[in-house]
């Protein structure tokens, strides 16, 4: 309706006009009209969260709907919404929902002290957040995935967008910019975006960073390019059954799926997916829409690009439209929860992650994990520690080291600490893991890309020093979010002291691969450091240990 300057076919606006007035006139009455309370969020905090989208949508519609309600409507409405200013959110995004209230409370003409300070209160901590590269942190740990697009530069650029606000357009919109230039990257061929981090059942919510970057200019990709990455994310799920039977999005990424979600997730989550919906905001002579779709970015020349700042190394191929993502730097352990948060935590703790592939489900074989056993207990990798990252011409790195926690048992073992580097080249993976300190006894297992018979994709896992069982299959029943069950490459080594382990992975879809086996030519390992030469051409990568230094030689 804002997008088509108030044209409203469907007679929508008389709908949301009744349900103002009837929501707002007992909030917290336990029937079935009385909106909740917007509370703390660690009492009642949906509320917040939907705060945000009642305020933006009205800012949007204000000349069509917020004008022409009555006035003890408008009160009511503003008292319900100044909950969002007066209760405290999660320690992360949340903090943007105020601030979107404040806006709009603002842009009507009802600003005072209190929507300052939560304006200026959000701006302090997305200071703090912003780490580089377009990247900024889901709070104050090193969480870093789609929340970055669909919430931490969604709310800031439409707000300072829709105020006409010159200043702060200048400031958050580079960053959106900057983010974009890697972002643009993490869609494969298909439209499907990268499957990594939480709240997946958003999906394609994922575009909505590339529709506001159309929308306000702030955007290194052409219209046509940033088309074909909006509309192909929402018709790669549309084709794929994310609607259920009544034309619902469902709990998980095609159709329900259990471990795709988090303990907040509810009938109503999937839909923040109208998020990516921002793009409408453009009319119908934008260029968004006149222009001819372009060829996504994937479906380029292959690309290695680092990001420092988030940890992260993308690799993509245009053979197979794949994308893989390989962390060294975000996780999900907030600052007081130090090392050991328990548990394994599939949707950051991998090591790489993909547009085709999701991690395996909790209690089944972890993918893309190295594990270290001591008396029988295996590790999980929560707090990452990026040590770097970097690219070149064809190839790049990243790198981290973590200490090895186990759910059983004492939840870490004294000195124990793994240091971990991934350099790509093509569809290849070199994966060097040096453990430090492992007590006499222990051994380590490391697993490849988890795939099934639902995907026509290829995993393959082989050692190159440091193993001595494998790689052999071992079965993921409850499957992924792409396919009703998988398998996962294993490799097995012996482990003490000091050891290193090198091993090359890949996931691709080409037709008949050549075998990773004929990828290696030769590997060196010493003391400092393990260097490898590929089969292919005859160069050299050299990963170094003390210091830590990543090169390809000639």
């Amino acid at each position: 309706m804002a997008g088509a300057d108030g044209a409203d076919p469907h007679g929508w606006l008389d709908r949301y006009a009744h349900g103002l007035a009837a929501g707002t006139r007992t909030p917290g009455r336990a029937d079935t009209e009385s909106w909740p309370l917007i509370l703390d969020h660690d009492v009642q905090g949906q509320p917040m969260v939907e705060s945000a989208s009642v305020a933006l949508g009205l800012r949007l519609t204000a000349a069509w709907l917020w004008k022409h309600l009555d006035g003890d409507v408008q009160d009511r409405a503003e008292e319900w919404l100044r909950g969002a200013l007066r209760h405290t959110p999660a320690p992360n995004n949340w903090y943007l929902f105020p601030f979107t209230v404040a806006g709009f409370l603002e842009s009507v003409g009802r600003g005072d002290a209190e929507t300052a300070a939560a304006r200026r209160r959000a701006r302090e901590l997305m200071e703090g957040w912003y780490r580089g590269d377009g990247w900024y942190a889901d709070g104050d740990g090193r969480a870093f995935d789609h929340y970055n697009g669909w919430a931490l530069h969604l709310y800031p650029v439409l707000d300072a967008h829709l105020a006409g606000d010159d200043q702060w357009c200048g400031h958050y919109g580079p960053r959106l910019r900057a983010h974009l230039d890697g972002f643009s990257l993490m869609f494969g061929a298909d439209g499907v975006p990268l499957h990594f981090g939480r709240s997946l059942a958003y999906r394609f919510a994922a575009s909505a960073a590339v529709g506001l970057g159309a929308l306000t200019g702030h955007t290194p990709l052409t219209p046509g390019t940033s088309r074909r990455l909006t509309s192909g994310s929402l018709r790669h799920f549309l084709d794929r059954g994310a609607l259920s039977g009544d034309g619902l999005l469902s709990l998980g990424w095609y159709g329900p799926h259990a471990p795709t979600l988090q303990t907040y997730s509810g009938p109503s989550s999937p839909y923040w997916a109208s998020k990516a919906f921002v793009s409408l905001l453009a009319p119908a002579g934008h260029p968004l829409w006149r222009a001819r779709e372009e060829p996504a970015p994937v479906e380029g020349p292959d690309r290695v690009l680092a990001l420092p700042a988030p940890g992260l190394l993308l690799q993509t191929t245009r053979a197979d439209g794949i994308v893989r993502l390989h962390n060294h730097g975000s996780d999900h352990v907030r600052p007081h929860e130090g090392e050991a948060a328990a548990g394994d935590d599939p949707h950051y703790g991998r090591q790489a992650y993909s547009t085709h592939t999701g991690p395996t489900a909790p209690g089944n074989i972890a993918d893309n994990h190295l594990s270290v056993e001591v008396d029988g207990r295996t590790s999980v990798r929560r707090r990452i520690h990026p040590l770097g990252a970097g690219h070149g011409d064809g190839w790049g790195w990243a790198a981290s080291w973590h200490r090895p926690v186990f759910a059983a048992g004492p939840p870490m073992s004294p000195g124990l600490r793994v240091e971990s580097v991934t350099v790509v080249r093509g569809r290849y993976e070199l994966r060097v893991h040096r453990v430090v300190g492992a007590p006499d006894g222990a051994r380590v297992t490391h697993t490849g890309w988890a795939t099934g018979p639902d995907e026509p994709v290829v995993s393959a896992l082989h050692g190159l020093y440091g193993w001595d069982d494998g790689p052999e299959p071992v079965r993921a029943p409850q499957g992924t979010a792409y396919t009703r069950w998988a398998r996962v490459p294993r490799l097995g080594g012996r482990a003490g002291g000091t050891s290193v382990h090198v091993c090359l992975a890949t996931l691709t879809a080409e037709p008949e691969p050549a075998p990773l086996v004929d990828a290696v030519a030769d590997v060196v390992v010493d003391g400092d450091g393990v260097e490898v030469t590929w089969a292919l051409d005859g160069v050299r990568s050299r990963v170094g240990f003390r210091p830590l230094d990543v090169s390809l030689l000639e």
